[in-house]
């Protein structure tokens, strides 16, 4: 039997096909640490200003985030910021108000991840950034500088 373009997917330097057989998509947990290890490469001002920002991660956003942001199906959002942003009027602290979240969607992203020529950890990496930027009231070219020097702290995998 003969495969297309076989010679030049091996020659590619791509995993045997024994090697792909024995994988798995990444839980729930490990997606949480590929946010984790993103976090930290995130410039210092940036993370510290994230204190207290609670990063969750879900198969899918709900029903009722669905409805409200008209997402016409449960892959249209990669993640989501809910709370108070920095940037609105009463972003201070008071009591009895729930925490400020970053959701990041496993299925979407990794969805995304099988579509795009990516890494998982770059995609994990703008998905956060992007969020967290919306807590701020960052620009998106401020999230670009950000996300840039975190690609640079992993060792220059770059986003396409």
């Amino acid at each position: 039997m003969k495969f297309l373009n076989g010679a030049s997917w091996r020659a590619a330097g791509a995993p045997t096909a024994t090697g792909w057989s024995e994988l798995k998509a990444p839980s729930l947990a490990e997606i949480e640490k590929l946010a984790e290890e993103a976090m930290a490469r995130l410039p210092e001002t940036f993370r510290d200003l994230a204190e207290g920002v609670i990063v969750r991660v879900d198969d899918f956003p709900s029903d009722e985030v669905m409805a409200e942001l008209g997402a016409e199906t449960e892959f249209d959002l990669l993640g989501l910021f809910t709370g108070v942003g920095m940037s609105q009027p009463d972003a201070g602290p008071r009591t009895g108000r729930l925490p400020n979240y970053v959701h990041l969607y496993r299925r979407p992203i990794l969805d995304y991840w099988a579509e795009h020529d990516e890494t998982l950890g770059a995609i994990v990496t703008h998905v956060l950034v992007h969020e967290i930027g919306h807590h701020f009231g960052l620009s998106d070219a401020a999230m670009e500088a950000i996300e840039a020097e975190a690609v640079a702290a992993e060792g220059g995998a770059d986003r396409p």
